[in-house]
């Protein structure tokens, strides 16, 4: 046991992590929680075969990583190390994670990593599983709402830095952690974040994800076997300085709703700023009789939409997934911008290269960031004009129930066949009632006997 601190900032947001996971989750914040977890599932099963997933397999094995830890989506199984990485990865490699709009963190990858790492050593019960899910989410964003917006501005990719808190809170909750071992590992947590904006339109952005869970994770085994850390990661003389220019301390221990109840469902695979402009660009594809007679486009949008996606040409679909013009080409040229929109061969279609060229964006101050317009000019001068005041996805129009279930369906049939949608719907919806993870790893993977 490690020995207990004076009262600090951090051992205050210990004890309240500590009270919620032994407290039944509010329905709101339940129901959230089973939302976040669905969607990553569906991500990290969707990407089980892309060449990210198979090299980190690979390096694993080679690194002698051999356990009993689940793949998603894959009959292989690994050590905990490497099943952190590889489900955080898989979960945030094609972009279409779960999103909390006013952090821009994607707090389900780093979280499911770390709680898959785990499931099978702790054999904990489904409603604990679920609150260390929440939780570990639930962190990630109070820790980033109080460094926000300077956090993300000096280039951090808040994912990666705050998903290490996540990924250590999550396992600290299914390893029994009193409030002074949490502490301590939120303590070596914060020696271990990463990611920075740079890696966007790369295979290094998702790693980021699966390397905050697997750090996460070994910060939890440190604490358990007595490490120390310093007293206050969270203080005012710990990290969180170091990376904002304030910190909004009220953000952490609060009473009433859950940050998680803000949390939202990506309709397209890419960045989310991009999302109300393709919404915007998919309405005016019925209406574009000729693509070809386009002569420009005119994207009025929040000025992160050209800081974050402001890649004028893509040659694959990772950087293609970091530009707004390619997001709002596919959109006008097929009235979709799925994951095929976003694959490598769309990435340098002559058609879609020829148009992200005649894209414009042009930011507008006051502009909301799931706000746009699209104006399209035509051979001839004709116009098309359609504005978005809230993208599908955000907090005014939030995906529906059936429509998370179709995006899961539409990830998950091509992995694991057309029956697996349903099994992990109801492994997910039933979890709080399990006795153990042995449902929820079992709907993850291909049925017996499958080659896949």
């Amino acid at each position: 046991m490690v020995a207990t601190t004076a009262r600090t900032r951090t051992s205050e947001f210990c004890t309240w992590v500590l009270d919620a996971a032994v407290a039944p989750l509010p329905d709101e914040v339940a129901h959230a929680a089973r939302r976040s977890l669905l969607t990553v599932l569906g991500t990290a099963i969707g990407a089980a075969r892309t060449p990210v997933v198979e090299a980190l397999l690979t390096t694993a094995r080679t690194s002698g990583g051999t356990g009993v830890v689940v793949v998603p989506g894959r009959v292989d199984t690994v050590d905990s190390h490497w099943g952190a990485i590889i489900a955080g990865t898989a979960a945030h490699h094609d972009d279409f994670d779960d999103t909390h709009l006013a952090t821009v963190i994607h707090p389900g990858a780093a979280t499911l990593g770390a709680v898959l790492a785990l499931a099978p050593e702790r054999n904990a019960p489904g409603a604990r599983l679920l609150a260390a899910f929440a939780l570990g989410c639930e962190v990630q964003l109070r820790i980033g709402a109080a460094i926000s917006p300077s956090h993300y501005d000096r280039g951090w990719h808040i994912t990666g830095t705050c998903g290490v808190f996540g990924a250590a809170v999550a396992a600290g909750v299914l390893m029994g952690f009193s409030a002074p071992e949490l502490a301590h590992a939120l303590a070596c947590a914060s020696t271990m974040v990463l990611g920075h904006r740079e890696g966007f339109g790369s295979a290094t952005k998702p790693f980021h994800a699966g390397k905050a869970a697997a750090n996460g994770v070994l910060a939890a085994r440190l604490a358990a076997e007595g490490v120390p850390g310093f007293a206050d990661p969270l203080g005012d003389e710990g990290v969180l300085p170091v990376f904002a220019d304030t910190v909004d301390s009220n953000a952490f221990v609060r009473e009433g709703r859950w940050e998680l109840e803000d949390n939202t469902v990506k309709p397209y695979p890419c960045g989310i700023v991009a999302h109300p402009a393709i919404d915007a660009a998919v309405a005016l594809a019925p209406r574009l009789t000729d693509p070809a007679a386009i002569t420009g486009v005119e994207v009025r949008c929040h000025p992160l939409v050209p800081e974050l996606m402001g890649r004028h040409q893509s040659n694959d679909g990772l950087q293609a997934k970091f530009s707004a013009r390619h997001a709002v080409a596919v959109g006008l040229l097929g009235g979709r911008a799925g994951i095929p929109e976003f694959g490598d061969a769309r990435a340098v279609d002559p058609d879609v290269v020829r148009l992200r060229d005649l894209i414009s964006l042009c930011p507008v101050p006051g502009c909301a960031r799931d706000e746009a317009t699209v104006t399209v000019s035509l051979a001839g001068g004709g116009r098309l004009r359609e504005h978005v005041a809230h993208a599908r996805g955000s907090l005014a129009r939030p995906l529906t129930d059936d429509e998370l279930g179709a995006k899961v369906r539409d990830l998950v049939v091509p992995v694991l066949g057309p029956g697996a949608p349903r099994r992990l719907s109801a492994a997910v919806r039933d979890l709080a009632a399990a006795p153990d993870p042995r449902a929820l790893l079992a709907a993850t993977r291909p049925a017996e006997g499958a080659d896949r």
